[in-house]
């Protein structure tokens, strides 16, 4: 599959980030208007950053604002027709106190009557009201759709069908695994509609995920897959076991400034050669998704993206390695002794032993040009988080993109392209690369970002909810961790973080000083940490395992690499929360 493809595969979007700020205030001006609506005009008081969309822009109407005023109208004389609807979408601390000198006309120039809703909806007004407004957190009207429980068994559906398809029938499941990606995220959005009864809600909520979520996540992992993949590392490579401990070394201390995705890919290739001789290397592979694809990214904000989200939240970009780097050392030393014995074990058994040794002078890099273009891959994450132009484009509803997210998603998609034309194509074939795993990611993942919104929107109401006496447990810096890390294992780890990030308290100052350190730590290392549980926790994770399985390894299955995990991580971890968190 060429990247042309694969690039429509991505934007043409419903095939199938991570990074939402999460800090613009969008508002939706809803009306409901016996009479057409020919303009109209308000006063603020610099409460309002930005007017856009709405059914002002569907009739046509110029949308001019300034500093203290904003006002709409036709030149061509067109109306908004008598109705309901979203007048225009707000960006801003935008309420009622802060809107005075509110003038509407109709067609004739005829100012009308118009006042605010008394019950928080466009028909909450007295009847001699022509227009009837409501201001529309959208914050607030995501947490008001009333999903049940019975809306995320879609999600368990396509866990459990990424867990045993694959082990029931291997052959059908890699030439269908996009179409039952495709199911059953429609088997979320076809009951979402009939819950809704709105299409616009529904395409609203799709579209959020898609531009906040879904695109900046599988751009970003196509740039890093791409550049990383141009990067061949040759020369006498021996898969002994101090050799292999020296690659998960290097790799973990190189996740944390250059991604879990960069690192895993940038050496997974290495790995797989330097072992392909040797019978028992699946544990190999394992705790390398353990430590690179995972644990390793725990020291800064470029390591991981729930970090990324809580620097975006306020969180300095240095607290992680600050806080972080002892936990980080302590869990890497343990796996990486406990790997050298097991290795070691493994090694012993092997039949036949190459007598060559390891020769590092005759280690060769070749598309050395991809380190500038990785280099840029970490300067355009960086952009978007540094620089805010305070500028957002509208997409839909109230669905808009922030521009630093749109240039960053941009130049990565730049970065792409460049390292294919500048790398030369026998790199890559000597580096075994395919475009296979990416689309794998690619298909896979949009079902579990879509079929997952109904979790997330449960978890994120406030003091109520079906999955409440979840957020109720996190009573300690050990029940945090383990509650954040065991939803980050099976859900997106970067808004369960957030989510506990607002469970503490919200507030970035607060959380990263004492006595709420701990509590941020507890977040943070739950959330990377245990990532490394499933195949699904972090990105990496599915990749290093498409890529591994398409050069020979017979990898476990979902529930196989649990096993793994669960014994394995599972003693590692209790021991770090005793030690940190108790």
């Amino acid at each position: 599959m060429n990247i042309n493809k694969l690039i429509l595969v991505i934007l043409f979007g419903i095939i199938f980030c991570a990074n939402d700020s999460g800090d613009n205030h969008s508002i939706r001006l809803d009306y409901e208007s016996h009479v057409d609506i020919a303009g109209f005009q308000f006063s603020h008081n610099g409460c309002v950053d930005n007017v856009y969309g709405g059914d002002a822009k569907e009739s046509g109407f110029q949308i001019s604002a300034s500093n203290s005023v904003f006002l709409a109208f036709s030149f061509e004389g067109k109306v908004i027709k008598a109705g309901s609807g979203t007048l225009v979408n707000f960006d801003g601390d935008v309420n009622t106190e802060c809107l005075s000198g509110i003038i509407f006309s109709d067609s004739k120039g005829k100012k009308l009557n118009v006042s605010f809703s008394t019950n928080g909806k466009s028909n909450g007004c007295e009847e001699d009201v022509d227009v009837c407004l409501s201001l529309i957190d959208k914050h607030h009207q995501e947490h008001s759709i009333p999903f049940s429980l019975y809306h995320a068994i879609p999600f368990i559906g396509i866990l459990l069908s990424i867990a045993v398809i694959p082990l029931v029938n291997h052959h059908f499941w890699e030439h269908n695994f996009g179409k039952i990606s495709f199911f059953w995220a429609l088997a979320f959005i076809i009951p979402f509609y009939l819950l809704v009864n709105s299409f616009h809600v529904v395409t609203e909520s799709l579209l959020h995920t898609l531009f906040f979520e879904y695109i900046p996540f599988i751009v970003l992992l196509l740039s890093l897959f791409t550049v990383s993949g141009g990067i061949c590392l040759k020369g006498k490579l021996v898969g002994t076991p101090q050799l292999n401990l020296i690659i998960l070394g290097i790799g973990t201390a190189l996740a944390s400034w250059m991604g879990t995705t960069g690192a895993a890919m940038l050496l997974i290739r290495p790995l797989l050669r330097a072992n392909k001789w040797r019978t028992n290397k699946v544990h190999t592979v394992v705790f390398f998704i353990f430590l690179v694809a995972n644990i390793g990214g725990a020291l800064t904000p470029l390591g991981d993206p729930p970090l990324f989200l809580g620097f975006l939240k306020g969180v300095d970009f240095f607290w992680t390695t600050a806080n972080l780097f002892l936990p980080m050392i302590y869990v890497s030393i343990v796996l990486l002794i406990l790997y050298y014995f097991i290795d070691s074990y493994y090694y012993k058994k092997e039949e036949k032993i190459p007598e060559e040794e390891t020769d590092l002078k005759s280690i060769e890099i070749l598309g050395k040009v991809n380190f500038i273009f990785l280099a840029l891959v970490i300067g355009a994450v960086l952009m978007s988080g540094f620089w805010n132009p305070n500028y957002s484009i509208p997409i839909y509803g109230h669905v808009t993109v922030e521009l630093q997210n749109i240039l960053r998603d941009i130049l990565l998609l730049v970065i792409t392209f460049l390292s294919i034309k500048f790398t030369e194509a026998s790199i890559r074939n000597q580096n075994g690369f395919t475009w296979f795993p990416i689309v794998e990611v690619a298909k896979l993942f949009i079902g579990i970002f879509i079929t997952i919104t109904p979790v997330l929107a449960i978890l994120k109401v406030p003091d109520v909810g079906a999955l409440q006496w979840i957020k109720d447990l996190c009573s300690s810096e050990l029940m945090y961790f383990w509650i954040t890390g065991l939803l980050s294992a099976f859900l997106d780890n970067a808004p369960t973080y957030l989510v506990f990030f607002d469970v503490a308290g919200g507030d970035a100052a607060t959380l990263m000083v004492e006595p709420l350190r701990l509590t941020l730590l507890a977040i943070s290392s739950g959330a990377v940490f245990l990532g490394a549980m499933t195949y699904i926790g972090n990105a990496p994770n599915f990749m290093v395992r498409a890529i591994a399985e398409e050069n020979g390894v017979k990898m476990p299955s979902f529930f196989g690499f649990m096993a793994w995990s669960f014994s394995i991580l599972g003693l590692t971890f209790i021991s770090y929360s005793l030690i940190f968190l108790f």
